[in-house]
């Protein structure tokens, strides 16, 4: 009776991070700095909200022409303009320190849950959007402590400001409070307005790259269909509501700060006004107007504070999108390791959907140690998804699948991959060189182990003829498709375990070579038991037995001799 596991479907993680998570993980990971930059920005405000003071006694005492006491206090104002100067350049190193540092945490950490998930990512987010998140997202995102140290830092001097003004005369601080609810309207609706338009910005430019993604993969097609305008439009179809978008950002921006342009001056002759009517009943001296003037710029500091609340808003709503890398489900995998065995594997009642269709349907198949089955259907009937199931680059929907009697979930990562291999239509080339692609693996062959596997996939001969031979850099080495499938089955033959899968992994290569490539991988190779996607009648005969799939079922098992004689079988071959 088959086993039913739980659906396999990309979900989101219930253990994933959230947004805030995230963004609270990042200043945890940076957050000496973090505290740092915050107590080099305060001390920065600390001598901004120290100076007019100063500056007010200091011509108070100039007015009343006591020169032996204002010497001192001109030095300490010297001192007080030159420190903001030094903090400045100490906080703007900090800030892109600590903005590096926290985004490239990001990107790692996001980079590692990607790779933990494996295929299933590009099939909830597409590539193009993918690394939009990983490169720009994460840079916004990483300027988000330094934005938070520098916010704390904003606010504390419009609210000294506001005390200094109260110490000065409370008819002061009144005056400007008066106006101070229009001014937290004007930072709730700039915040609001932005992050609306900031979230549909960075959407459509993860479309954009997602789109051109596909494109650049289909480069060659597009260019024999003649279709590169209409290509072209494709990709930048969301230009325009992209551009909506941006233009909202910059009028938000402008509006608010037109507003606080005209609201502050405003603010400041209020504050002048009341200050000179205070002077002239002899309350305050000509220092405290001084003072009063520039601690009512300073409370009024709205221009600073839209800056780095407009920075906090794109560092937030990049973390919402880092975190929906986050929620994508990762493989679990266990921690049981294979006994001794021969290598059989077994699939019961395994199902799997696909973009809504179902399309493996109960699957029960057996292939016994040491053998080698080829599995043939028509395209379509399923034979890419169920290779992938029998390997676990994908988990099915419903059913079981073990390796020498132990399910595949239950296997820790490292024996997962160390025994069951992969070679595939369209390998991808890893590892810098030739050599390197050939080692690439969970594990680093011998070299002797690396050359019979270029060898047996027939990569050798050509390998040797390149400039450097197999410390040729790839991007030296232009290769045929033929070529990039040797390559790719070198890699698969000299990291064999005790299960090795082929999808496809011989279309682009002629007959004779075929057929080497077929020959040793039956004779040559250590035993281990084989399952090969086949288009051509001949790879099935090769085989020690076939697995017939036909609309997701397993039709037939057989050799390809007695198979033959149904004509549905051979239609397999002719369709």
């Amino acid at each position: 009776m088959a086993v039913t596991a739980p659906p396999r479907e990309p979900s989101p993680d219930a253990a994933a991070p959230t947004g805030r998570g995230i963004l609270s993980g990042a200043v945890r990971h940076s957050a000496a700095r973090t505290v740092a930059l915050a107590l080099v920005a305060t001390a920065s405000t600390a001598a901004a909200l120290l100076l007019p003071a100063v500056l007010g006694h200091t011509l108070d005492l100039l007015l009343a022409r006591r020169g032996a006491d204002a010497t001192r206090w001109v030095l300490l104002c010297t001192g007080l303009v030159c420190a903001p100067v030094v903090l400045d350049a100490c906080d703007e190193l900090l800030t892109a320190t600590t903005a590096a540092r926290t985004t490239a945490w990001l990107r790692h950490r996001a980079l590692r849950h990607v790779l933990a998930t494996g295929p299933r990512a590009t099939a909830r987010i597409p590539q193009g959007d993918l690394v939009t998140r990983l490169v720009g997202n994460a840079a916004h995102a990483g300027t988000a402590p330094g934005s938070l140290a520098g916010t704390v830092a904003a606010v504390a001097g419009p609210l000294g400001g506001i005390a200094a003004l109260a110490l000065i005369d409370p008819w002061l601080a009144a005056a400007f409070l008066a106006g101070a609810p229009v001014l937290a309207l004007l930072l709730r609706s700039f915040t609001r307005a932005s992050t609306d338009s900031l979230t549909g910005y960075q959407r459509l430019q993860g479309e954009i790259a997602g789109r051109l993604v596909e494109a650049l993969a289909g480069a060659r097609t597009i260019a024999a269909a003649g279709t590169a305008g209409r290509e072209r439009a494709r990709i930048l179809e969301p230009l325009a509501s992209l551009a909506r978008h941006g233009h909202r950002i910059w009028k938000v921006q402008g509006r608010a700060t037109a507003q606080a342009a005209t609201l502050v001056p405003l603010l400041q002759i209020a504050v002048l006004a009341v200050a000179g009517l205070e002077l002239s009943r002899g309350r305050l001296s000509v220092g405290d107007l001084l003072a009063a003037s520039r601690y009512a710029v300073l409370a009024a500091g709205v221009g600073m504070l839209v800056g780095h609340l407009n920075a906090l808003v794109h560092g937030r709503t990049a973390v919402r999108r880092l975190a929906e890398v986050h929620a994508l489900a990762p493989t679990r995998h266990g921690t049981r390791r294979l006994p001794p065995g021969d290598g059989t594997l077994r699939l019961r009642g395994v199902c799997a959907r696909r973009g809504g269709r179902q399309v493996l349907h109960d699957v029960d198949l057996t292939v016994p140690g040491g053998t080698t089955l080829a599995l043939v259907g028509r395209s379509g009937t399923g034979k890419s998804v169920l290779a992938a199931v029998a390997g676990r680059l994908a988990d099915p929907d419903a059913g079981d699948v073990t390796l020498d009697g132990v399910a595949l979930r239950d296997l820790t990562h490292e024996e997962l991959r160390r025994e069951v291999g992969y070679a595939f239509e369209r390998p991808a080339l890893l590892g810098g060189t030739i050599g390197g692609t050939v080692a690439f693996g969970s594990f680093t062959p011998a070299p002797g182990a690396m050359t019979a596997a270029a060898r047996a996939a027939c990569a050798d001969d050509f390998v040797r003829r390149l400039p450097d031979g197999y410390d040729t850099p790839l991007t030296a080495a232009p290769l045929s498709g033929g070529e990039t499938q040797r390559l790719g089955l070198a890699r698969a033959f000299a990291h064999a375990g005790r299960l090795l899968i082929l999808d496809d992994a011989t279309s682009s290569l002629d007959s004779a070579t075929e057929r080497k490539v077929s020959h040793a991988l039956l004779h040559d190779l250590t035993p281990h038991t084989r399952l090969i996607v086949a288009h051509r009648p001949a790879t099935a005969s090769r085989a020690d037995r076939v697995a017939w799939l036909d609309d997701g079922r397993i039709r037939a098992v057989g050799s390809h001799e007695e198979l033959w004689h149904l004509p549905e079988y051979r239609a397999v071959f002719e369709g």
